[in-house]
């Protein structure tokens, strides 16, 4: 498949900025993170909704930080991949962010999340979104890729280098 064609540079953002306090001894860790990740999901949503292909923003928000309650989507290796199927949706949607100094997103390797890929789609959707999820899990395997995706430039590079990796 190829997913470099559903990225367009109005929704790539080389670099976050969502401020996250840091971790004070004696509050409890899962809502300091939960807290953080729900800061991070909002800057997402938001760079999703550039281009008008989403009904109700807040509603979107919601989506996604239940569905990041459910389960991470930090995969590991630096890359999170939030994704959901939302009514909200009106096409298939995918956006990326980077942190250079990432974020703790609850990674399954417990490392640090750099690359934030943020997919959504309408729910009658599943076969374009179980596509892209496949394709982007397939290229987010190479260390290589992802080194190259930390120090790029521009938007642009951004869709050239997925576009080359696929």
């Amino acid at each position: 498949m190829n997913i470099s064609r559903y990225f367009t540079e109005e929704r790539i953002k080389l670099q976050m900025t969502t401020a996250i306090e840091p971790y004070e001894e004696g509050t409890s860790l899962d809502k300091w993170r939960q807290h953080g990740k729900e800061l991070i999901m909002k800057e997402l949503v938001a760079l999703l909704a550039n281009g008008n292909r989403i009904g109700n923003v807040k509603k979107l928000y919601t989506d996604f930080v239940n569905r990041e309650r459910k389960a991470t989507t930090g995969i590991g290796h630096g890359v999170a991949v939030p994704h959901i199927r939302s009514l909200q949706a009106k096409e298939f949607m995918i956006a990326f962010a980077r942190s250079t100094p990432g974020y703790d997103f609850g990674s399954l390797d417990l490392e640090p999340t750099h690359l934030f890929f943020v997919m959504a789609a309408p729910p009658y959707d599943d076969a374009l979104y179980l596509r892209a999820f496949k394709s982007l899990a397939e290229i987010l395997r190479y260390e290589s890729l992802r080194k190259e995706l930390m120090t790029l430039t521009s938007p642009g590079e951004v869709i050239r280098a997925i576009r080359s990796a696929e």
